[in-house]
Parts: C-alpha cells; structure tokens; sequence
C-alpha cells in the first residue's frame, strides 16, 4: 500500500465538510489532493503533506508529529510531514487541513508540464539566444 486509505477518508471528511471541492492525484508514491489547480494536501504512506505559509513553517515544526518534508535529501520550506502521531485526534488532523487551505489561495500553482523533451542531437541543434543578456564577469 502506497498510502493510508483510511488517513486518505478522514481528509475527504475534513474537505468535505469545509466544502471544498479538490482534485485527487496520485503523486510522488501516494495520493496529492489539489485545491484551485495547487498541490494543498497530500498522503504518503501514513503521514500527512501539508503545504503550509513559509512564515509559520518553523513553529509549525515544534507541533507534535510534525517533521520536515524532505524527498532529495534537503528539506522543503512550506511543505511539512505530520506523523500518526499528530493526527491522532480529529481536532489535529482539522487544524492541519485548515493550515493548508488558508495557504493555498496564496500558493503559486506549479507549471504544468507539456510533453516530455526529447533530445536533440548536438549537430542538428539550433543555439539559444539567451532571453536576456548575461550578467557580465569581472
């Protein structure tokens, strides 16, 4: 199981009871819950992703159960891990969720991706013109 199914009915209950519609989409190994077109809640294996205001990242890491989201190895400022730990009561998982959906109107949404690039080989490649100059070195 990628995921916590139970963990994933518990936040449709708390979204549905704020009336708020969201996009379901498996992502990074478990399941991405987009509000207006932006990465807001999300599931991996049993903890919670919560995308949080930057300024509140660091008090929001002295919560109980809540670690930083780290996926290459450095954390990722905004987004935060809560462990089973922290959303033990409905109340938690309630004030998580909120945290998420008052950031998200603020959020920048990601670039969609178009089709996958393929390379080109390096004969037939036209060079770039940069879009604006280079700072010059010293």
């Amino acid at each position: 199981m990628a995921y916590d199914e139970d963990l994933a009915e518990r936040v449709r209950a708390v979204l549905a009871a704020r009336l708020v519609s969201a996009d379901e989409r498996p992502m990074m190994g478990g399941l991405c819950f987009m509000v207006d077109g932006k990465m807001c809640l999300g599931i991996s294996k049993n903890r919670l992703m919560a995308r949080i205001d930057r300024a509140i990242y660091d008090e929001a890491l002295t919560r109980k159960g809540c670690i930083p989201m780290e996926i290459t190895g450095r954390p990722m400022r905004g987004f935060v891990f809560v462990t089973p730990e922290g959303l033990r009561s409905k109340r938690n998982l309630e004030s998580w969720v909120d945290l998420a959906l008052e950031f998200n109107p603020r959020a920048v949404a990601s670039r969609r991706r178009g089709s996958i690039a393929r390379p080109v080989a390096p004969e037939t490649a036209t060079p770039r013109k940069p879009d604006r100059p280079l700072a010059q070195k010293d």
